[in-house]
């Protein structure tokens, strides 16, 4: 039985991607951070104190590192933010600097990272070439994918998923927005021109079991649905799917003020995100149509 390791396992997407693998046929071992979670299989880590046992990652063929804290925690400050930039750096550098140590490393390194990587761009088509762009998320991604060098430079194959919006009901940022469109609240935010990149949480369990077995994934991959929308799009979708109006609209300087600089990088910035090498390869979405998808899990 081929053994996987996962950080960032207890999050709404590491939980998805244990359960499928586990169905699957692998040896799921969760890196936990409280001693009190550990289950069998378990292995406990502190990448703050750098607390890792190398050995007990011996065997093991993959390693995906979901770990990070949630940007949407709260209101950025200079704390919030360091947190969100540290949680990302020290658990990849702790993870990569260990799977470099084992006697028999694992043959592949899926790391997360996120669209944040290219910063807003309006309408242009984002593909996997496209440059590190400008704020805050930008450098983190930059920064975060950037500790995984360590790893490719060992001959380990590396793939990092840039993560757009993940749909799904268990968790992220659908269950949010529901609540206000069901009480005939939801809107538009800002212009409503900016593209949202968009998949869903069956399509990334998906792809994380294609990169898996497909060796011809390497670096950087969009994990985006083909089929960005713009934001006035996607509003008028989840309210027909929801039977709801969607008449409201949150303007830009209402944005800024409830969500401070967080506004600008996420639900005002626009990524038109192409999942490019996926295009490219042999793997089919599942999750093509927002609205298809919205209905199949709403409805």
């Amino acid at each position: 039985m081929e053994k996987i390791v996962i950080s960032g396992s207890s999050g709404f997407i590491g939980s998805a991607v244990v359960e499928r693998l586990s169905k699957s046929g692998f040896e799921v071992m969760r890196l936990v951070r409280k001693r009190q979670d550990q289950a069998q299989n378990d292995i406990y880590w502190n990448p703050a104190d750098k607390n890792l046992d190398v050995d007990l990652l011996e065997g093991v063929s993959v390693v995906l590192n979901l770990s990070g804290k949630n940007i949407a925690c709260g209101r950025w400050n200079a704390k919030r933010k360091a947190e969100i930039y540290d949680s990302r750096i020290q658990s990849t550098e702790l993870l990569c600097d260990a799977i470099t140590k084992l006697s028999q490393p694992p043959k592949l390194l899926i790391s997360a990272s996120a669209i944040g990587y290219y910063g807003s761009n309006g309408s242009a088509l984002v593909t996997e070439e496209f440059p590190n762009g400008k704020g805050f998320l930008a450098k983190t991604c930059a920064g975060w994918e950037s500790r995984t060098q360590v790893a490719s430079s060992k001959g380990i194959r590396v793939v990092l998923l840039r993560f757009g919006l993940v749909l799904g009901v268990a968790g992220g940022a659908l269950p949010m927005m529901l609540r206000p469109f069901r009480l005939g609240l939801g809107g538009s935010i800002g212009s409503g021109k900016q593209y949202m990149s968009w998949i869903t949480i069956e399509d990334v369990i998906r792809v994380v079991e294609y990169v898996i077995r497909e060796e011809s994934m390497r670096g950087p991959v969009n994990l985006v649905s083909p089929n960005s929308v713009q934001n006035d799009d996607f509003t008028k979708t989840l309210g027909r799917v929801l039977s709801r109006p969607t008449f409201c609209r949150i303007p830009q300087f209402a944005a800024r003020i409830a969500l401070g600089e967080m506004a600008d990088e996420t639900v005002l910035s626009s990524g038109r995100v192409v999942p490019n090498k996926l295009i490219k390869s042999t793997f089919e979405f599942s999750g093509v149509k927002l609205e298809d998808s919205l209905n199949r899990m709403l409805n």
